[in-house]
Parts: C-alpha cells; sequence; structure tokens
C-alpha cells in the first residue's frame, strides 16, 4: 500500500447542548462499576471538548469504517442532554500505514484534541504515538493487540484476545448443519489472521472438520478464485472470513460458482448498511449470509435500539446502520461514562483515571442483558460476555435467527494462535 494516495479528511462539526434535566440514555452514561443509571454527584465538564475521530474514512478499508463518524454525531447528539459540549475534527487514515501515524500526529499537534475516537484497521501504527503522549483513546479493538497492554485505551466490546479461542461461531455453524469450516484472514492484520486460524481450532473443539484456513491472504483484495478452490477441494460447507464486506462477498460467491454449498456463511462484517447500501451485487452475493454482531440488531425493536435509531434519524440516517455507525455511537457512550468520573474540570489524566475505574458498560443496553468491562485485559475473547447477535439476509430484510439472539461463546482453555 505504499503507493496509496494519501487523503486527508477533516471536518469539524459542534455540537452544541442544552442540559436537560432526564437523561434519555442514563444506563450508557453511568461510571464506575454500575453500567447503568448515573454516578450521584457526576458533573459534565464546564468547557467544550475537542475530540478527534481517526478513521478509514477512504481506501480499502472504508467500506466497513467510513460510517463511524454518523455514529459517533449521533453519540453527540444522544449524549447532548446531560450537557457535554464536544468540538469533533476527523483526521483520515486513508487505509494507508504511512498516513495512520500522520493522522494521529495531525489530530496531536494541529488539532490539540482532548480525546480520540479511534475506528481504523490499522490504528496499531498510531497506538504506540498517542500513547506516548497519554492521549484516551475510545474505540475498537479491530486491529491487534495494542487494546490490551495500552492502559489509556478502551474498548467498547472490550479489549478481545484474539489470539485466544472462542467458541461462538463454530457453535453456530454446527446448529446450521455444518460439517467442515474454512476461514479467511488478511496478513496485515493481527486480530483478522487470528480469528482465521482460530476458527480451525474452534471447529475441531465443537466436532466440527477444519477445512482450508488462510490467515494470509492480501488486505482488501478480491482476488479470491484460488481460495475458493482450496476451500472446494476440502469439503468446505461453512465459512467465516473477518475480512472486509467487498472481499468477503466475493469469496462467497466465487464458492458458489464452484458449486459448493454453503450451510452456514457468518461474518462478522456487513451487518445492515453496510450490505443495503452497497448496491444490488453486493446484495445479490450477500443472500442467506449470516452476520454477526456485537450490538443487538435494531430489527429486535428494543428500547436500545429505538434509543440508537432515534439518535441516528437526528443526524441525517434513515437507513439501515451500519457496523461503525454502532462502534462510533458506542464510543461516545463509554467516553462520557469515563468523563463523569472525571470530574468538572477533567485533565487527559484524569480521564484516562476515570475510564480506567470502569468495570461494566452495556452501550445504554444495546448489549441486551450482557455487559462489557473495558479494563478485563486478560480474558475478553467475543464480546459482551462471549455473546453477539446473529441476523440473516434474505432479499433486502435482516432477520434475526431463531437461538441466536445472542449466542454466546465459550473460551476454549489453555489454547492460542498466533498472526
Amino acid at each position: 500500500m505504499k503507493g496509496t494516495a494519501v487523503v486527508r479528511s477533516r471536518r469539524s462539526v459542534i455540537v452544541a447542548v442544552v442540559v436537560a434535566a432526564v437523561l434519555a440514555i442514563a444506563s450508557a452514561c453511568s461510571s464506575g462499576s454500575s453500567g447503568g443509571g448515573s454516578t450521584p454527584g457526576a458533573t459534565a465538564p464546564t468547557k467544550t471538548l475537542t475530540i478527534g475521530l481517526l478513521y478509514d474514512a477512504t481506501g480499502l478499508a472504508a467500506s466497513g469504517s467510513k460510517t463511524a463518524l454518523q455514529g459517533v454525531q449521533a453519540g453527540l447528539d444522544a449524549v447532548a442532554p446531560k450537557g457535554y459540549h464536544f468540538k469533533l475534527v476527523t483526521a483520515d487514515t486513508a487505509t494507508n500505514p504511512g498516513q495512520v501515524l500522520t493522522a494521529a500526529e495531525q489530530l496531536v499537534q494541529r488539532d490539540h484534541v482532548f480525546a480520540v475516537i479511534a475506528h481504523s484497521a490499522l490504528f496499531y501504527d498510531a497506538a504506540k504515538y498517542l500513547t506516548a503522549h497519554n492521549v484516551p483513546v475510545v474505540g475498537v479493538a479491530e486491529d491487534g493487540p495494542e487494546w490490551i497492554t495500552a492502559k489509556n485505551m478502551f474498548s467498547v466490546y472490550g479489549p478481545l484476545h484474539t489470539e485466544m479461542v472462542g467458541t461462538g461461531f463454530a457453535d453456530f455453524m454446527k446448529s446450521q448443519g455444518a460439517t467442515t469450516v474454512g476461514a479467511l484472514g488478511y496478513s496485515i492484520s493481527p486480530s483478522s489472521a487470528e480469528a482465521a486460524k482460530g476458527a480451525g481450532v474452534a471447529a475441531e473443539y465443537v466436532g466440527l472438520k477444519k477445512g482450508y484456513i488462510d490467515a494470509s491472504f492480501p488486505f482488501g483484495s478480491t482476488n479470491v478464485q484460488p481460495v475458493a478452490i482450496a476451500m472446494k477441494n476440502s469439503g468446505v460447507d461453512a465459512l467465516t472470513a473477518d475480512v472486509d464486506p467487498n472481499t468477503a462477498f466475493a469469496l462467497i460467491q466465487a464458492l458458489r460458482n464452484e458449486g459448493v454449498d454453503l450451510k452456514a456463511a457468518i461474518l462478522p462484517t456487513g451487518y445492515g448498511g453496510d450490505t443495503t447500501q452497497a448496491g444490488p451485487g453486493a446484495l445479490r452475493e450477500a443472500q442467506g449470509v449470516f452476520f454477526y454482531l456485537q450490538y443487538e440488531p435494531v430489527e429486535m425493536h428494543t428500547p436500545a435500539t429505538e434509543r440508537f435509531q432515534a439518535a441516528l434519524r437526528k443526524v441525517g440516517v434513515t437507513t439501515e446502520p451500519t457496523y461503525a455507525m454502532y462502534n462510533g455511537y458506542a464510543s461516545i457512550l463509554l467516553l462520557v461514562q469515563g468523563l463523569q468520573a472525571a470530574g468538572a474540570n477533567p485533565t487527559q489524566a484524569s480521564l484516562i483515571k476515570g475510564l480506567s475505574g470502569i468495570t461494566s458498560f452495556t452501550a445504554d443496553g444495546l448489549f441486551g442483558s450482557h455487559s462489557v468491562n473495558p479494563n478485563d485485559r486478560s480474558g475478553q475473547v467475543q464480546g459482551a460476555d462471549g455473546c453477539g447477535w446473529v441476523t440473516k439476509l434474505s432479499g433486502s430484510t435482516f432477520t434475526l435467527v431463531k437461538g441466536a439472539d445472542p449466542i454466546c461463546g465459550k473460551t476454549i482453555p489453555g489454547v492460542t494462535v498466533s498472526p
């Protein structure tokens, strides 16, 4: 990706807020270990705080990341009634390793951000810099192990140990009648590569066969024909691919073209607007595919999902939400939960301390009856209590899957993989 054009996107959104007596999302803004309700005595900051969004707005990972901005904006709107004032600036990584650090430096040195929201497949290239400058980081642990080791970084669905193996996906594929599992991961992303290897281990653990596993696929590529042939030859009838939707959909179509009858293709990306807004080609390729989500799908119409969609509508989103929108929204909720413990005149150090004291985060109920401990850096594997929700695409509609609302796996003891 050395030759990828560097595209810089910087937009400022000033969110003016009015203090209201009632907080619509009280459970999302609690601090400490409560995970719900507001903290007694918690006070909103008395000054406007500048926060930066570091994300893949362009480049190969943009399809799964660029809508994080709308999620963040919805989150800012949702916390407005509590009196939180933010100025939001953005920095585009362009999905380019050479641009990630530059984007982080821009946020710190030029924009003087108080905290960073991270949603980038290549964020690990900025992590050391932000840690060295004691910048609080809230976001998604989708790139590498720095979310586990860096004490200034807090993931909305936990600092996942992707080198450890959970059974959630394998349990689901077995429930759908699968016998042999194939998996695909990107070589450049430690978490993606580990997820692919872990899929094979988990398959054998639950009594399935391990088919063709490729953990070294080029980032963003759609040259999947050799992989499809190898999977067919290994007898694969179930697939998981911790890659961007364009890669995953291309592989699924290639397998179908080879005559492979997939009993279960389950993807951790592509839910909602990521597919429905991608055009007729993506909709065609994604038919019958299962999508795993760390949060309640909006098709459940719970109080939490209704509040989420109401916040999105206020920033102009009337279509299906995306994975990145969920993450951006949840990132603001977690940030505010930390600020509640940081006092009326927070510093970066007091915010990190406040975030470090959180042991239960509910994302305003989007994890259902489950919660995440953002500071459990030793054993989290697959999100809130190891649970996730599964939907299936039929036509242009995502439908709930019986018995997978949510499906909760377990960690295989004593087993690890490496990228």
